[in-house]
C-alpha cells in the first residue's frame, strides 16, 4: 500500500512541477533577456533545473517501485537515492557556471535595467515555487522518499533566490553592482542546496551506523523476549530505500537446546519486523560463562 501511495505522489507531484517550472523558466528567461541580468538569467535555468530534476523523481520512483527480482533480492528502492544524487549533482553545475558568470559581470562593471515584468514574474515564482516546496516536503513526510525530499530543497532554493532577486530588483536603481552579486548570491544558494542533498542521498548508499533510537527499540525487544541483557553487539543495518535489512549477534545460555535459542531468535526478529518494519537476522552465540550485566561488548 505504501509502494503504491508513494508511486502515486511522486508522479503528481513530478508532473505539476514540470508544468509550472518550465512556464516560470519562459518567463523568468524573457525577463532576463529583456533586462540584461545574469541574476535573472541564472534563475532562469536553475528553475528549468527543477524540471529536469522532476523527471529524475519520476524515473527514480518508476524504478523504485519494482519489485525484488533475481539480480536484485532487496528491491529497488535505493534508485529513488540515485535520483537524488544526480538532482544534486545537476544543481552543482548550474552554481558553479552561473557564480563565473556573475563574477565576470562584476569585474566588467555591467549594469541591469529592472522592469515591471520581471516584478510580476518574480513575485508569481515566489508562491508558485514556495508552494511546490510545502507540496514536496509533505509527499516526502507521507511517503519517506527523499527524491522528493531533494526536490522540496530544490524547489524552496528557488523561491528564496526569487525572493532576494526581487529584492535587488528595487535595489538595482541605486547600486550598479546589485546584479552582479545577487548572481553570486543565487549561485552559492544553489550550491548549498546541492551540498545537503547529496550528502542526505549518499550516507544510505556508503553505509551509515545505525540509528540510536532504532537500536534502543530493538535492544528493548531482546530484553523483553529473553528476559535479561544478551549482550546484543554487531548491530549493522542495510537501508535499500523500501526494504530495511537489520544484523546483529546475541548471547544466550548454553543450557538452552539449539530449537529453543532459534525460538527465540525467530520471537525476536518477528517483533522487530512489527514494530519497526524491519527484517532482522539474528547471530547466535553460546555464553558459556554466567553473562557479567555490567560488560560491554567493545562492537556494542
Amino acid at each position: 500500500m505504501r509502494g503504491k501511495l508513494s508511486g502515486r505522489l511522486a508522479y503528481i507531484e513530478g508532473w505539476l512541477s514540470i508544468a509550472i517550472n518550465t512556464i516560470l523558466f519562459g518567463l523568468k528567461y524573457w525577463a532576463g533577456v529583456t533586462t540584461g541580468s545574469v541574476a535573472i538569467i541564472a534563475d532562469a535555468w536553475h528553475t528549468l533545473s527543477d524540471s529536469l530534476t522532476s523527471v529524475m523523481v519520476l524515473v527514480g520512483a518508476k524504478i523504485s517501485q519494482k519489485p525484488a527480482d533475481k539480480e536484485h533480492p532487496f528491491g529497488h528502492g535505493r534508485a529513488e537515492l540515485i535520483a537524488a544524487v544526480i538532482i544534486g549533482g545537476l544543481l552543482a553545475a548550474v552554481a558553479v557556471n552561473f557564480f563565473a558568470e556573475a563574477v565576470m559581470k562584476f569585474k566588467n562593471k555591467e549594469t541591469a535595467q529592472y522592469n515591471m515584468f520581471a516584478v510580476v514574474v518574480f513575485i508569481a515564482s515566489v508562491f508558485l515555487k514556495e508552494g511546490l516546496a510545502q507540496f514536496s516536503g509533505w509527499a516526502s513526510k507521507k511517503t519517506g522518499m527523499l527524491c522528493l525530499k531533494a526536490d522540496a530543497w530544490h524547489h524552496r532554493s528557488d523561491a528564496i533566490a526569487s525572493a532576494v532577486i526581487l529584492a535587488g530588483i528595487f535595489a538595482g536603481t541605486y547600486f550598479w553592482w546589485v546584479d552582479a552579486v545577487l548572481g553570486m548570491v543565487v549561485s552559492g544558494l544553489i550550491l548549498h542546496a546541492a551540498y545537503r542533498i547529496i550528502k542526505e542521498a549518499s550516507d544510505p548508499i556508503l553505509g551509515r551506523k545505525p540509528d540510536e533510537d532504532v537500536k534502543q527499540a530493538i535492544l528493548q525487544i531482546i530484553t523483553e523476549k529473553t528476559g535479561k541483557n544478551s549482550d546484543a553487539h554487531h548491530f549493522q543495518i542495510h537501508d535499500y530505500g523500501h526494504h530495511v535489512e537489520c544484523t546483529f549477534h546475541i548471547r544466550l545460555s548454553g543450557s538452552l537446546s539449539l530449537k529453543e535459542a532459534h525460538t527465540i531468535a525467530d520471537d525476536i526478529e518477528n517483533e522487530i519486523k512489527i514494530r519497526t518494519d524491519i527484517h532482522a537476522t539474528i547471530h547466535l552465540e553460546c555464553d558459556k560463562e554466567p553473562l557479567n550485566q555490567n560488560r560491554k561488548h567493545p562492537d556494542s
